[in-house]
């Protein structure tokens, strides 16, 4: 079992205040957070948000990459990103993985289905379930 940890710090109401995120695990350090970049209005920190979209793309190639060897068509490169949709007072509302493929030896609709597959199955997807999460996926 792996417990994965990070922390947060924050000061002042939601709309002045920042925080910062620390990630406990890794040498990532720190990462500042505020309202204004969550809210669109030109802030330079990162979000709740785009931290999700980073886990969602990492963890959905990893677990394509899994899928497509264990079918003996190991990948040779895959790029995903995770587009983290958040509406103030609505929350998430959506994310769309946009993923591109080389994998040798496998036609389109093989693809088509491993990239669902792994879409379905990859752990940050089961832990978003109730959002609605679209794939787009192509085999380069």
């Amino acid at each position: 079992m792996t417990v994965s940890s990070a922390q947060a710090h924050w000061e002042g109401s939601l709309f002045e205040g920042r925080g910062e995120v620390e990630f406990l695990n890794s040498s990532l350090g720190s990462v500042e957070v505020d309202w204004k970049s969550r809210a669109g209005e030109g802030g330079t920190t990162t979000t709740p948000e785009e931290l999700i979209a980073a886990a969602h793309s990492a963890c959905y190639s990893m677990a394509l990459s899994h899928a497509l060897a264990g079918n003996g068509t190991p990948p040779a490169s895959i790029d995903t990103k995770a587009a983290v949709t958040f509406v103030a007072g609505q929350g998430i509302t959506g994310i769309t993985l946009t993923v591109q493929a080389s994998v040798p030896n496998l036609t389109p609709a093989e693809f088509a289905t491993f990239a669902e597959g792994a879409k379905a199955g990859c752990p940050v997807s089961v832990a978003l379930a109730g959002t609605q999460i679209t794939l787009d996926a192509t085999l380069v």
